[in-house]
């Protein structure tokens, strides 16, 4: 019997099996595809190499950084450029995100920068905030909910729905307060306002940037953890997929069909199993990256990119990226060119057993720039960036396709120990800090 078996080769994935090799466990990983590193990975456009999917991961825990220190990045952990993103609202407005908020929540509803989005009438609304009793709102189930009832609905859909929502892909009535803004509430009671609540835990957070990245991308974090995980003798084994995921048990069938039952005195999985949970349609995501050749861009028209309220009519992404603004290293390799990242929301149709084909969830493809795909993220960019880009000064495109776990199915026997993003939610530090805490329980017990 093995000590763990790892079901799921995603970032949380290998960052347990990592941890608990080095604590002395035997363990065993098992991955579907033939690659390990989930979405985290890279791929290469226009000759620059870049990451596949995230390029950001959030500070306000050490969880990530403190990784890259340990796996002896911390040398070129970057921040991002300071210009900032912009938004585009509803109606298609388009203004700079307001310096001083939290997810779109601002601190100050009179600023300049805030009535520059939500106007005269919406200020005064948010205003008001600071005459309601400090329990108004403060139960509410959902950040959507809070924000309407102490700021009104126009700060909600013009501030909190493009900038919340792009951050977690999700619209602010479907998102917990709690989870998306801790203590958030209870600021709210102390301080007697929603607006004043928002300064003081922007007071409390530690210094410096709310993300940072990596020179050469947040993919050079799997590659120095598979390279730990060969140092500490992980047995990995790749285009294994797990049939079935018990606590003390995995039955796996490897590509050529051999079937193997890997018992363990305790299994960890990023992925449900398979027998205990029901088809499902998803939400996926598509990334389409362009590098051109466009000097126009030079003065970073939109800062690092704009998040975009997903019922804007003038544009179908939902955010967009100035790579080559927002990462100076970037910049510096691409010479001269600029890449753009635009996020689409896609359906995804899944199979039995949730499953849908790994070749259309982590997989890069060259993407045509007159084609469909690449006309439509070329006149995308252009609206939202107020240049006009044409497709022979495209130097090179593609697209990427995943969906996002089923996060209202737990989907795991009793016992297993659940990892990744349907146990913890998106987002790398909070995948990475509770991937380290549940292998940091294992060793202890």
């Amino acid at each position: 019997m093995t000590d763990v078996v790892v079901v799921g080769g995603g970032v949380a994935g290998l960052v347990t099996a990592r941890d608990l090799a080095k604590g002395g466990a035997h363990v065993v990983l098992v991955e579907a595809s033939g690659v390990l590193g989930g979405m985290i990975r890279r791929h290469t456009v226009g000759g620059l190499d870049l990451d596949m999917a995230a390029d950001s991961f959030a500070t306000r825990t050490d969880a990530v950084g403190g990784l890259a220190i340990e796996l002896g990045l911390g040398g070129d952990v970057v921040t991002p450029d300071p210009r900032g993103a912009w938004l585009m609202t509803r109606d298609g407005r388009t203004a700079p995100i307001p310096a001083t908020g939290l997810l779109g929540i601002p601190s100050t509803p009179m600023a300049a920068d805030v009535l520059a989005v939500v106007g005269q009438a919406g200020g005064l609304r948010a205003q008001m905030d600071s005459l309601l009793p400090a329990p108004v709102g403060a139960k509410a189930s959902s950040l959507g909910e809070l924000v309407r009832r102490r700021m009104g609905e126009r700060v909600l859909d013009d501030l909190v729905v493009p900038i919340a929502g792009g951050v977690h892909s999700t619209h602010p009535d479907q998102l917990d307060p709690d989870r998306v803004a801790p203590g958030l509430r209870a600021a709210l009671l102390r301080e007697g306002s929603l607006a004043r609540a928002v300064v003081a835990l922007r007071a409390r957070a530690a210094a410096g940037t709310p993300v940072q990245g990596i020179r050469g991308g947040i993919v050079r974090l799997v590659d120095e953890l598979v390279a730990d995980m060969e140092t500490y003798r992980v047995d990995v084994r790749l285009h294994t997929r797990a049939t079935r995921i018990e606590a003390h048990a995995v039955e796996v069938v490897s590509a050529d069909g051999v079937v193997e039952r890997l018992a363990a005195q305790q299994t960890l999985a990023s992925v449900p199993d398979p027998e205990r949970t029901d088809p499902a349609d998803r939400t996926g995501i598509e990334l389409v990256t362009l590098v051109v050749d466009q000097p126009e861009l030079d003065a970073a028209p939109r800062g690092t990119g704009m998040l975009v309220h997903p019922d804007a009519a003038q544009v179908g992404t939902k955010a967009l990226t100035h790579a080559t603004v927002k990462w100076p290293w970037l910049a510096e390799a691409a010479g001269g060119r600029h890449v753009l990242r635009l996020s689409y929301a896609t359906p995804v149709a899944t199979g039995p057993g949730g499953a849908t084909d790994a070749a259309d969830v982590a997989t890069s493809l060259p993407v045509d720039p007159s084609g469909p795909v690449g006309s439509r993220a070329l006149e995308d960019a252009s609206t939202l960036l107020g240049v006009p880009l044409a497709a022979d000064r495209v130097v090179g495109a593609a697209r990427v396709r995943w969906h996002g776990p089923d996060l209202t199915a737990a989907g795991l026997a009793e016992g297993v120990v659940g990892i990744g993003e349907a146990s913890s939610g998106r987002g790398l530090a909070g995948i990475v800090g509770a991937a380290r805490a549940a292998a940091g329980r294992i060793l202890e017990s």
